[in-house]
């Protein structure tokens, strides 16, 4: 099948090294994989392209080196997928596949003009983001390209529970399907655990930003008196200057190895013992957070904060040990739990690889194709 797969998003490079960048990839990939021909629209193409996409037809819809201030950046994503809606009307795909965006509802709407079975597919509110974090000049133009795409979708598939409820809330007639991320359980596999006589590494990927606790993690580091222990975190971010401040007052043994290619992530798992993803109350309860599936692909023994989606994706005790967010003591006792008792980490992280064998790509990517094919009720979510 022909698949067009659409990218509106001018903060996501196709061939990036971010979370939303591994996530296009990914979805991409195992949809080749499932045997379909895909080509990709976008306005930032990237340059970390993974061998196996490098024969991906991409086109690039560059915005204009003039569109500098926040007004005449909205207007040219506007216009920009206006162009690709034309281009999608010209090629005639199967499917169309596109990653939401503030102001691209024209590609949904082709589509569904030209009955083209089309997904949407929402992972973050990002009119509500934008806003917050950033500054949104268009905020009426942008509420009503969510109304309108999220109406012309064949589905919209919210990547949590609470993106599904914000998406139902501006558009009550969209026919949702919520779908948590996936991970590649072929590129990210379990290792053989190494000596037990090597110091313990104790692992965090994702971008330094405040509300993913690294800072919690440091200092229940700190707090478990172990100093053999070794951190590696694996990301950047502004936090990061910050971190590896504390790291130093706190005498802690730290790598942070600033910002990889998503090629690079299954072997810095692979060197680690323990996984940790230490959100604090402040993170945002719609996520679906990349960083845990792979945790959970790499056969980690994962401790996470109960927060959001993870509270219901994981089990504690029996695929994670979770912890309330923001408390670095039980933090500390569940670090000191694993590391002195090899047999739990072996069970906790066989458990989290069953439970991650279940959420591939190619589960996802073929439930929304199916979802495509036979439709999801107007209204309602399934």
């Amino acid at each position: 099948m022909r698949i067009a797969y659409v990218c509106a998003d001018p903060g996501i490079a196709l061939f990036g090294t971010k979370g939303a960048s591994v996530h296009v990839q990914e979805v991409i990939r195992a949809l080749r994989r499932a045997g379909h021909q895909v080509n990709v629209l976008c306005l930032r193409r990237g340059d970390a392209a993974p061998a196996d996409l490098a024969d991906l037809p991409v086109e690039v819809f560059p915005l204009p080196p003039g569109a500098q201030t926040p007004r005449e950046r909205e207007e040219a994503v506007w216009h920009a997928g206006r162009r690709m809606a034309d281009a999608i009307a010209v090629q005639r795909p199967e499917r169309v596949i596109e990653r939401y965006s503030l102001f691209s509802a024209d590609v949904m709407l082709t589509a569904s003009e030209l009955g083209i079975p089309c997904a949407l597919e929402v992972n973050a509110p990002l009119l509500e983001e934008q806003r917050k974090y950033r500054s949104l000049i268009y905020h009426d133009r942008a509420l009503a390209t969510l109304q309108a795409a999220a109406r012309a979708a064949s589905v919209v598939v919210a990547v949590s529970s609470a993106v599904a409820d914000w998406v139902l809330r501006h558009a009550p007639a969209a026919r949702v399907l919520m779908l948590p991320n996936g991970v590649n359980t072929e590129r990210i596999v379990p290792q053989p655990r190494r000596d037990a006589a090597e110091p313990l590494i104790i692992g965090f990927v994702g971008t330094l930003k405040p509300w993913h606790g690294v800072e919690v993690l440091l200092q229940a580091a700190a707090q478990a008196g172990r100093p053999a222990w070794r951190l590696c975190v694996v990301g950047d971010g502004p936090q990061a200057e910050s971190l590896r401040s504390l790291a130093a007052r706190l005498a802690l043994q730290v790598e942070f190895t600033g910002a990889v290619t998503p090629e690079s992530i299954p072997a810095l798992l692979q060197r680690m013992d323990i996984a940790v993803a230490p959100y604090t109350a402040e993170a945002e309860p719609y996520f679906s957070p990349l960083k845990v599936f792979e945790y959970a692909a790499a056969g980690l023994p994962i401790v996470a904060g109960a927060h959001g989606q993870l509270a219901d994706i994981l089990l504690h005790g029996e695929t994670a040990l979770m912890f309330t967010p923001g408390d670095s003591q039980a933090l500390t006792r569940h670090l000191l739990a694993l590391a002195d008792d090899p047999a739990l980490r072996e069970r906790l992280g066989q458990a989290a690889r069953r439970w991650a064998l279940g959420q591939s790509w190619q589960r996802v990517t073929a439930r929304m194709l199916q979802a495509m094919a036979v439709g999801v009720t107007p209204g309602g979510r399934r």
